[in-house]
């Protein structure tokens, strides 16, 4: 129970949690009368007129300027998930669905492409996964294939099965045998580590390699400091997002400079990328309502959010972008779910 709680009698709690969900079901603002019937609560109108100026002297609901009833506010909404929600479950169809759809013998790229998908489909809102970033990718396997004299095809894997190619430019031309020596002795003392440590242990490498003037050393670390380098592309993170149109069904979303205004925000990607990776870090399902975002643009929506990972280690996060008056209950359980099944199919697949 919050503080807020314990300073509200049952009969405010009872109130608000009506308002709540009727808001959620009906996105109107409600009035007394309304509230008297659907709350069971023997007490006048007046009464209840009076338990609402004070919530709305707390911060819990507010006032529309065109209508005498009342909403919820932010602090209402995340005073009703943290202390009177009740989280639902997935039926027994719909895990099956989403067990089929995240199978394992799917490529990765398409792994997130069906889970964010899944997310949007099953919610009716936006759903978005955060992609792994490189620096948190373990290397298996590099090969280098000279092209001409200045340049070199780089085909290494990471994660086991995601290919990515690269094209690097050399100071001088290496022999097809210097290549493929240089790729065994980075495939014999990289494998399995993470691009981050590689990046960090290169210059390490580079003034051994240096000082025991070992030729093969020097030209494999060479090599790998041009295939490993950071792009910065990748370094400011990605993400896959389905459903975005979705959100247009919402009547708060109707301003259409708010609603421009957020899709520049999904375009430009730097604001939601610095909310998900703040999610990224926690355990378990994180719920960002309204200006707890910390951005205006997100002040009449809400993320939920769970990471998902593989191996025992944190890839990335998922989650479902709406309205704040979302049904929370029924949102949670998909994404805690699919976050599970996501990381489960990435760890089978490995």
């Amino acid at each position: 129970m919050t503080d807020e709680t314990h300073n509200l009698s049952e009969r405010a709690l009872t109130l608000l949690k009506t308002l709540v969900e009727r808001h959620i079901n009906e996105g109107q603002p409600q009035g007394s009368r309304a509230l008297s019937r659907a709350s069971g609560l023997n007490v006048s109108p007046a009464t209840i007129r009076n338990i609402m100026a004070d919530l709305e002297e707390m911060g819990l609901v507010r006032s529309p300027h065109t209508s005498a009833g009342r909403i919820p506010t932010a602090r209402g909404y995340r005073l009703f998930v943290d202390s009177m929600l009740t989280v639902g479950s997935l039926d027994e169809g719909e895990l099956d669905s989403l067990s089929d759809q995240l199978d394992p013998d799917t490529t990765t790229p398409e792994l997130y492409s069906h889970a964010s998908s899944l997310l949007s489909s099953i919610t009716r809102m936006a759903g978005v996964v955060v992609l792994p970033r490189q620096e948190q990718a373990a290397f298996r396997h590099i090969e280098f294939l000279r092209l001409d004299d200045e340049r070199v095809l780089v085909i290494w894997v990471i994660n086991e099965r995601d290919v990515q190619n690269r094209i690097i430019h050399t100071e001088r031309a290496f022999s097809e045998s210097e290549l493929q020596e240089a790729a065994n002795y980075l495939n014999h003392h990289f494998a399995g580590r993470n691009l981050h440590d590689i990046r960090a242990g290169l210059l390490r490498e580079m003034r051994q390699a240096r000082d025991s003037a070992n030729r093969l050393m020097v030209t494999a670390i060479q090599m790998a400091e041009k295939a490993f380098a950071a792009d910065p592309e990748e370094e400011s993170g990605d993400y896959v997002m389905e459903g975005e149109f979705n959100l247009l069904d919402y009547e708060e979303m109707a301003d259409t400079d708010k609603l421009r205004e957020l899709f520049q925000t999904f375009s430009r990607k730097r604001d939601i990328m610095d909310l998900l990776d703040r999610a990224s870090v926690a355990d378990g399902v994180q719920i960002f309502i309204g200006e707890e975002s910390g951005y205006e643009v997100f002040e009449d929506l809400s993320v939920v959010t769970a990471p998902y990972g593989a191996d025992g280690r944190t890839l990335g996060v998922l989650g479902v972008i709406g309205p704040t008056r979302m049904a929370y209950d029924r949102v949670i359980p998909v994404v805690d779910v699919t976050a599970r099944l996501l990381g489960a199919a990435l760890n089978r697949g490995t």
